[in-house]
């Protein structure tokens, strides 16, 4: 009787145990990696995410006033060429963008189109001559946040926002007149000058001191015509200096133009350039001419700008820091000794042996 009971308990705990087994979830444990693999997938998951375009930075924004045409083949353009080619540099309009009012000649419109640049928030704005310096100190102020550049001068009007920039426009004027020297003829030179300030009175004062180092018997008459701008004053001087015997012109400002026509008409008069590469104008008599290069000075202020530096900062082209360049005329037969001559005068001017004073 025991031994069945026994049975009877075993058996009944033998179904008990396979009823448990059935109803029972099937191995959960070895369908744990199955359920975790989309965890395992999240990186594949977000790549969607790390290739979402990122929004460009906000370009740069240049606005520059001039008192002339970007064209004049002289001051205006010497800053508008190196902005665009700092512009190309950059990546094109996408990383900088540039705006210009030109034909600036009257101060009050200058001194509108700077208030208004800086009222819509543009990082930089260049007041690109001389006669601009008392509108900038005084629209400075009231924008801190704007970087502005001005010159030529070196005033920087302790204003921790305001560039200053200028040329050393006599070393490249001696360079040319160490070559205007060597190649007149009749020993008579005319200078047909705008207003004696600025770059445009110590240009052709190296000039003078270049060929007297030359020949100081040889004339150098110059003319001051008053404006920057009057194509038909400079056109005049140009050819009272003719009239009188001169055989080779130079001259400084975006009216110039009138200058090299004259000489130009005339068909045996050299001219000497500054400022912009002015052989386009006449191929075959423009000798040389001086060039800006104003793209290292930008470049400065936008690196400085990217610090939070906006001003208080002079900057200066020079042959030695290579702002001021030579550009010699393919289209003219400069003989070998005058080329030797000037490559020697530029040597000596950035090793010091020769002091130009502006």
């Amino acid at each position: 009787m025991k031994k069945s009971n026994l049975f009877s308990v075993l058996s009944v705990l033998f179904v008990l145990a396979l009823m448990i087994s059935a109803c029972a979830p099937a191995a959960p444990a070895t369908e744990a990696p199955v359920a975790e693999a989309p965890a395992a997938e999240a990186p594949a998951a977000e790549a969607p995410a790390a290739e979402e375009p990122v929004a460009p930075a906000e370009p740069f924004k240049v606005a520059v006033i001039m008192p002339s045409a970007t064209t004049d083949m002289a001051f205006s353009q010497s800053m508008y060429s190196a902005l665009v080619a700092v512009q190309t540099e950059m990546g094109g309009e996408s990383a900088m963008v540039i705006q210009y009012s030109e034909n600036m000649f009257k101060v009050p419109d200058a001194a509108a189109a700077i208030r208004d640049y800086a009222s819509q928030g543009f990082d930089l704005v260049i007041a690109h001559g001389s006669q601009y310096g008392s509108s900038v100190e005084e629209i400075a102020k009231d924008f801190p946040e704007t970087a502005f550049a001005w010159g030529t001068d070196v005033n920087t009007f302790g204003l921790p926002n305001v560039y200053a920039y200028t040329a050393a426009a006599q070393e490249g004027g001696y360079v040319n007149g160490v070559m205007a020297a060597m190649l007149t003829q009749g020993k008579q030179i005319g200078v047909t000058g705008p207003v004696e300030v600025g770059d445009a009175k110590t240009y052709i004062d190296g000039f003078v001191q270049g060929v007297a180092s030359v020949d100081p018997a040889i004339s150098v008459n110059k003319t001051w015509t008053g404006s920057f701008s009057d194509v038909a004053l400079m056109t005049e001087a140009a050819k009272t200096h003719i009239a009188a015997g001169a055989d080779v012109l130079t001259g400084s400002s975006q009216s110039v133009a009138g200058s090299i026509g004259a000489a130009k008409e005339n068909g045996a008069v050299l001219w000497f350039g500054t400022q912009s590469d002015q052989a386009p104008l006449a191929e075959s008599l423009v000798v040389a001419s001086q060039v800006y290069d104003w793209t290292a000075m930008i470049k400065q202020i936008i690196a400085n700008k990217a610090e939070g530096k906006l001003g208080g900062e002079t900057f200066t082209l020079q042959l030695s820091n290579d702002g001021l360049k030579i550009a010699f005329n393919a289209g003219y037969a400069l003989p070998a000794e005058v080329k030797a001559a000037a490559d020697a005068a530029i040597e000596g001017i950035k090793s010091g042996s020769i002091v130009v004073e502006p």
